[in-house]
């Protein structure tokens, strides 16, 4: 059994940055954070229960967002990967570079797509 992960995010693809913080800022009222390291650059907002939301500018079919991403604060992404393919889950994205870390897509039985995110300065490994 892989580790339980802690923390997790609704990620968002959208086709203008610009007018998704806009609306999410002035028409929502949520406090929008531009993150740096992505171009052009991302956004986060932590909703009042601690689930964070993100925005990335991106070409995504539509309805394969959002997706919800898992946070791994001990790092291990290539071990948790490891671990699904062995259970026999579909990896979509193998570990790949993220803003801030390293990244990894699956499907759940439905094909739902989940993501597992560490930073990068967390171990890819635990072994």
């Amino acid at each position: 059994m892989i580790p339980k992960p802690h923390t997790a995010a609704v990620v968002f693809y959208v086709s203008d940055i610009a007018a998704t913080e806009a609306f999410y800022r002035d028409v929502l009222g949520l406090d929008i954070e531009r993150q740096e390291g992505f171009e052009p650059f991302w956004l986060t907002a932590t909703l009042d229960q601690g689930l964070e939301i993100s925005f990335f500018q991106m070409d995504a079919k539509r309805g394969t967002t959002p997706a919800l991403v898992f946070s791994l604060a001990d790092g291990g992404i290539d071990d948790m990967v490891a671990a699904l393919a062995e259970q026999g889950v579909t990896i979509v994205t193998p570990v790949s570079e993220a803003p801030g870390g390293w990244t990894a897509d699956f499907n759940d039985p439905d094909g739902f797509l989940l993501s597992f995110w560490q930073s990068g300065e967390q171990p890819r490994s635990r072994k």
